[in-house]
Order: structure tokens, then sequence, then C-alpha cells
């Protein structure tokens, strides 16, 4: 079992803001976050993350960094790489005992910052908001409401809200989880895989006020890919020969119904030739398709708890030794090697 984060024992914590095209809302949420911390009496971060902007968000972030050198560290993509990258990087850099994630689009509200810190002191290792009273348009709510219910019926996590990117972390978590894709929606279920304990809290919610949501009916149907990936790592990442052997038992018994099938025809004197070619092509396809699909994705999901390299175009306040840096974040944790010993 981890050990509970206390105050009395807490030395750092960190805050990882990915931000596209943001340049209105970076300097208030810094201010705001900072203002929230005055009476925690612990070292703080808040790490930056340009994933790709096309405005003057890195000019903002890099004025916040140079001003703030103590506190602010800055890391510009040098293009478009998306959130989990940008939570990838973030959590490789992170020093905090408590890593929380934010929004920069002033949504997430840093006076919940206090109630995430005490939540994580009463023994959960992962956090996550409720945006129960939502301000955002029917056809953002519509679609993340529809892919929570699936989620949470396929992995069991029960959360109301997955998508919530304000969250706050136990440090073991984040250094033990592999971030590719769109898994940053996925964290709470990865976390469960591993026995992490999650908690939901409500969280006040603010409605937009610059900037346009990235989120549509479009990432639907990139959520529903994702939730077959996750269902598929939860059951079978440890022994994906249980998954393909139940595929191919049940592919081998509709091959030989049509094959049973080809033979009565033979025997009536009618063409069974199409029977045995379809019944051989369709078996073969489909064993081929569903084993590489999903082998593959088992075989990625373990390259990533390895590491990749993320290349990293600038960099600000970095205590790491180059700006392009690999990602090698899925450290042993304590609870992994008890459970294998």
């Amino acid at each position: 079992m981890n050990t509970i984060t206390t105050k009395q024992s807490l030395k750092c914590i960190s805050f990882i803001i990915p931000a596209m095209n943001e340049e209105k809302t970076i300097e208030t949420l810094y201010q705001g976050i900072k203002k929230n911390l005055r009476d925690i009496e612990c070292s703080w971060e808040v790490i930056f993350i340009d994933d790709g902007s096309t405005d003057n968000t890195w000019k903002v972030m890099q004025s916040l960094a140079m001003r703030s050198s103590l506190h602010v560290k800055a890391y510009k993509f040098s293009n478009n790489r998306g959130k989990a990258d940008a939570l990838a990087l973030g959590y490789q850099v992170a020093k905090g005992d408590i890593v929380f994630t934010m929004d920069a689009d002033l949504q997430d509200d840093p006076r919940e910052i206090p109630r995430f810190i005490d939540a994580i002191e009463a023994g959960s290792d992962i956090i996550t908001g409720w945006k129960r009273k939502r301000h955002d348009p029917w056809h953002k709510v519509l679609p993340s409401r529809v892919f929570n219910a699936v989620l949470s019926n396929v992995t069991g996590v029960n959360l109301h809200d997955h998508n919530c990117g304000f969250k706050a972390y136990k440090k073991e978590v984040v250094k033990s989880l592999p971030m590719y894709g769109d898994m940053h929606r996925m964290v709470p279920s990865l976390a469960s895989f591993k026995g992490f304990k999650t908690s939901e809290i409500e969280v006040e919610h603010h409605a937009r006020e610059h900037g346009v949501s990235k989120y549509g009916w479009s990432r639907l149907i990139i959520g529903a890919i994702d939730t077959t990936t996750v269902g598929f790592l939860q059951r079978f990442r440890n022994c994906p020969m249980h998954f393909a052997g139940k595929v191919s038992a049940v592919l081998v018994m509709f091959a030989l119904s049509l094959f049973v099938s080809a033979i009565g025809v033979a025997l009536t004197g009618g063409a069974a030739g199409i029977l045995v070619i379809l019944g051989s092509i369709s078996t073969v396809t489909a064993i081929l398709v569903c084993m590489q699909g999903l082998m593959s994705e088992h075989r990625v999901y373990r390259a990533m708890e390895k590491g990749r390299d993320l290349m990293v175009s600038e960099a600000i306040n970095s205590d790491e030794a180059h700006p392009s840096m690999r990602i090698a974040q899925c450290e042993v944790s304590t609870r992994d090697m008890l459970i294998a010993s």
C-alpha cells in the first residue's frame, strides 16, 4: 500500500498545464494557482506545455517563466502532438509529491485545489473532478456523458466524469502509467489495473470565455475505440492469447459449420465450392485481423511503458540536461513489486 501523503510530509506540488492557443488564459490561471497555494507550506511548480500553438501562447509562457523562475517551467513542442504527449512530458519532469493536471481554458477553478489535497490525504491515489453542473454546449456535454457511461460500464471504474481534466495524483501514479494516443481520458481506468484507488469530488465549472473547445462528436468515435482498447487491456493485457484463443474457437466452429454445409450440398449434387472458399477466406481473414489488431495494441501498451522520445523544441527553467527528452515514465512502483513478490 502506498504511504499517504500528508501536509507535514508534503514537499512539493506540481501542476501540469497543457495548452494550445490559450494566450488569453495562461497568466490568469497561473495567478489563480498561486493565490490558492498561499496557505500551503511547501514548494510548488507549474509546468506549462505549449502543444503546437499558432498564437502567442508560447510568448506568454516564456514571459511567466522568466519572471517566476522558481515556480514556472515551460516546454514547447515543435508541432501539435496531442494532450496525451503533453501530459506524458509533464509527468516525466514533475517533481511534486502530488501532481495536478488542469485545463488551460479557465473552466477549472483553482479554488478547488485545497479540496483535492485533502482528498489525497484521506487515502486516495487519484482524485478526479466531477463537473456536475457544466457550462458547455449540448454538443459537447452529450457525447461526453455517453462516453463516461460506456467507459464506466466497460472498465468497472464508476465515475461521472472520466473526461475531467482537473485531477490530482500521488506521484507514484503518474510515474507508473503509459500515456499515448488519447489515453489521457483513460487514466483512472489504467490506474485501476495497477490497484490504485480513485475517488471523485464535485468541482465548480466555469463557462469558457476565450478560445474554442477541441471536443465534439468526432471525439466520441475516438473514445469508443479507446474504450475498446482499455477493455481489452483490462482483461487480456497479460494474457492476450486468452482472447485470441476464444476468437479462434468461435471462428473454427463457424468454419466447421460451413464445411459441414458444403458436404451436405455436395452430397445432394449442388455446388459446394463457394461455401468452402468463403468459409476459408472468412476464417483466415478474421483471425489475422483480430489477432494482429489486438496484439498490436498490446505491444504498443508495453512499448510505451519502456519510454519514447518527445521532441521538445524549447524549454525554460527545466531541470533536464537536454530539451529533447525521453519519456520513461513507467517506473516499477512499490505496489507492483509487492504484487510481483
